[in-house]
């Protein structure tokens, strides 16, 4: 393999990810995986909102809970902004509903990372095809 295809593979791989990270599922879309792309965006979708409407955006605290945050920032960059969000708003969430939220939040961030590095690891197999490219039967 040359240095331009490495180039050009290494490119793919980093849009794979960085897609995979903004919307849960994109990764997993670009590489026509589309009935996983589905079941990841729904299923990490649903959670964080789960979690959001159990604890407020209020669990989003990136000073208060900073290693709740770091999961949660997993998600998307959605949850940096709810983050900007609560902080210039003070919006705080205490108790119960507050310990639920951020696990339900952090957890749908991991489950996101497990999907971007899967994604990323099936672009790099060549599983799944590449936008532009028709399967060939033959």
């Amino acid at each position: 393999m040359d240095m331009r295809k490495k180039a050009d593979h290494l490119l793919w791989l980093c849009t794979v990810a960085l897609a995979a990270w903004v919307l849960p599922g994109a990764g997993h879309f670009l590489i026509s995986e589309r009935k996983r792309a589905v079941l990841i965006f729904l299923t990490i979708t649903l959670t964080f909102a789960a979690g959001l409407w159990v604890g407020s955006i209020g669990v989003i605290d990136s000073v208060a809970g900073w290693a709740w945050y770091i999961a949660q920032i997993m998600v998307s960059p959605a949850a940096g902004i709810i983050d900007h969000i609560t902080r210039s708003q003070k919006i705080v969430s205490f108790a119960r509903p507050n310990d639920i939220g951020q696990i339900y939040t952090s957890v749908a961030g991991l489950l996101n990372l497990l999907c971007v590095i899967n994604a990323v690891y099936l672009a790099y197999t060549g599983r799944g095809e590449q936008i532009g490219q028709e399967e060939k039967n033959v």
